[in-house]
């Protein structure tokens, strides 16, 4: 394992990270053109879509999506369409619940479910043993990706990973968004969450699926949470059976599987991320000699 130097200089009008994180995500736009979606079905009588873009037959790059996000994010569909340019194929994970048809389940998708992708994973090497494939997974799907990594070892036949921004423990994580300028994403996604899973609950109860509903009305009145750590302990650890938020971040948080990844893999992790710290990052003895980590500034200004 050796630390990259990073050649990464952003727009000298992008001065900040906050305004790097806020300008793609309010303004960016991206046409992507026809794709197609694949629905599949897990064991437990739910489902998983995939969506489908470039021509069959060309080298395939699986790629997961961050939290709140879907395979119709800008940031993914702005790679697909420029991996296609470069002759690959691509087919964008939505996590359960994600894809614009809410899932079956009270449970949906969180930082270390790692099933759906291994499932996704044998799927596709059933149909296509001998295909070049690799993963990229920004966020949370990063840390999924990291995560599944380490756990299946030499398990894979991926000729890359690469892994954008990754909450690599999850509870510095979320301590760190309880602060500053921070609390601003914090409030935006605890809001999207919050409606997510009230939806779900009308949905599932549409479906005469009551006991999955009732999973969700045991949570409780959850409106008045405000932090990650109360809503990964109230919601995320009751409904995935965790312990608690504790056991959850321990479980789930990606860095102590990092010594255990054989394929190659890149982590891109911008140091003044706003939406961790550097305490995040792994030392030198929590790396693979298959991982290979690129710290990068988002201030144009800065050196390291």
């Amino acid at each position: 394992m050796k630390d990259l130097k990073s050649s990464f200089k952003p727009a000298w009008w992008l001065y900040s990270s906050h305004l790097q994180t806020i300008y793609p995500s309010l303004l960016r736009r991206v046409k992507l053109g026809s794709s197609r979606r694949e629905r599949l079905f897990t064991a437990d009588n739910d489902f998983i879509d995939v969506d489908w873009f470039a021509e069959d037959h060309k080298p395939l790059i699986v790629l997961l999506h961050g939290l709140t996000g879907s395979s119709q994010s800008g940031y993914i569909k702005g790679l697909q369409l420029r991996l296609a340019q470069e002759g690959f194929r691509t087919a964008a994970l939505n996590f359960r619940g994600c894809s614009g048809e809410l899932n079956h389940r009270a449970r949906s998708y969180h930082s270390g479910e790692t099933a759906d992708l291994d499932y996704l994973y044998t799927t596709l090497r059933k149909r296509e043993p001998t295909t070049p494939m690799a993963m990229i997974g920004f966020s949370l799907g990063g840390n999924v990706l990291l995560k599944w990594l380490g756990e299946t070892s030499n398990a894979t036949s991926l000729f890359a990973a690469v892994a954008v921004s990754v909450p690599l423990e999850l509870s510095i994580c979320a301590t760190t968004l309880d602060k500053g300028f921070a609390r601003l994403y914090r409030y935006r996604l605890l809001s999207e969450l919050k409606q997510f899973i009230a939806a779900k609950r009308i949905y599932l109860e549409q479906l005469g699926f009551i006991d999955q509903a009732h999973k969700i009305a045991e949570l409780g009145d959850i409106s008045k949470v405000k932090s990650f750590w109360q809503y990964d302990d109230r919601v995320v650890a009751k409904l995935h059976q965790f312990k608690d938020v504790h056991d959850y971040y321990q479980q789930s948080s990606s860095r102590q599987f990092l010594t255990l990844v054989k394929v190659p893999t890149l982590v891109i992790q911008a140091i003044d991320d706003p939406f961790m710290t550097p305490e995040v990052l792994p030392s030198h003895e929590q790396l693979s000699d298959a991982v290979q980590l690129e710290p990068t500034f988002r201030t144009p200004w800065a050196s390291y």
